[in-house]
């Protein structure tokens, strides 16, 4: 589907859904031409009418700087990633989607295979706002601020997760099922920062290089700096949440080591105290022709209560050193 934004007579801004089978002319003064689940012959429609060289999918995923910014004489392409948030079985995962900018005579054209709320934002901004779009880097500036502003919504609901986690690793009480599932927790948190910091390192590319292109206006760079300058405050907190993450991993750790060791030392109390009563047992249990215990009245109640005193007294002794 394309949708299309155009300047009017009267500086207002239209939308227009634009079908290619009707076989109509595209409109004049275009400022935005937005592919959303855009079909072969749409993207093959817009090449041959603007003379572009619109990338395939292998192009768009490649992770080389040339196959993410390039320009040329009248074009400027850009290939970033944007962050989708979707919940599966209960969990928050985020996933990188490729979106496409092209620029060709002031025009915008975005190639998409996701709906996002950024772009749905910004069609309201345009609609409500025209005058502060002027051309297509207008509009790019204005879909990285709100998208800069996204991704900090995500650091700060991770940002909640792990305090609430610290909260949690650092309650008494808790079950081994408990720490198993808080393993999983900052496995997950780590890999939400992990998508994030690629993201913002792959938008903050993008940036960088538009402000280096003489085919930006001074208003947009001055823009777009601003905008670097808060995803560069977002890159340096995503770097401390994930130490912060690291420094909770390594907490539940030392507290899974405390009591594993605690489980090893109550067995290895017990193996010591059951040692004294078996040793009884075993010398009462050989076969000897002479054993003159063995034909008194009282031998076994008397050797029952030596067993349970040599059991006793390595308990209490175990408890004075504090090792129980």
């Amino acid at each position: 589907m394309l949708t299309i934004y155009k300047k009017a007579d009267n500086g207002l801004v239209q939308k227009i859904v634009f079908d290619i089978e009707d076989n109509e002319e595209l409109p004049k003064k275009i400022l935005w031409v937005d592919l959303l689940h855009p079909t072969l012959s749409e993207i093959n429609y817009i090449a041959k009418y603007y003379n572009l060289d619109i990338p395939d999918l292998e192009e768009r995923e490649e992770i080389e700087l040339s196959a993410r910014y390039w320009e040329d004489s009248t074009t400027v392409t850009i290939n970033t990633h944007f962050l989708v948030r979707t919940e599966r079985n209960g969990s928050v995962e985020l996933d990188n989607e490729t979106i496409t900018f092209m620029t060709a005579k002031q025009t915008l054209f975005t190639l998409r295979y996701n709906d996002f709320t950024t772009f749905t934002e910004l069609q309201a901004r345009i609609l409500a706002s025209p005058k502060n779009f002027e051309d297509g880097f207008d509009i790019i500036d204005k879909i990285f601020e709100v998208r800069v502003e996204k991704d900090a919504d995500i650091l700060e609901w991770i940002d909640r997760q792990a305090r609430k986690l610290r909260i949690e690793v650092l309650e008494e009480n808790k079950r081994e099922f408990v720490y198993d599932k808080m393993l999983r927790s900052i496995s997950s948190l780590q890999e939400l920062n992990t998508r994030v910091r690629d993201s913002l390192f792959d938008k903050r590319r993008a940036m960088t290089c538009l402000l280096k292109s003489d085919k930006v206006d001074k208003q947009t760079k001055q823009n777009i700096t601003i905008v670097l300058k808060d995803l560069n405050s977002l890159v340096e907190f995503n770097v401390s949440q994930l130490n912060i993450l690291d420094n909770i991993q390594t907490i539940l750790a030392g507290q899974l080591n405390i009591e594993q060791n605690k489980t090893i030392k109550l067995f290895t109390v017990a193996t010591m105290a059951m040692m004294p009563p078996t040793l009884i047992g075993t010398v009462y249990g050989m076969n000897f022709e002479f054993m003159p215990e063995l034909q008194w009245e009282y031998s076994y109640p008397v050797v029952l209560v030596a067993m349970v005193i040599s059991i006793i007294i390595p308990v209490i002794f175990f408890k004075k050193k504090g090792w129980l």
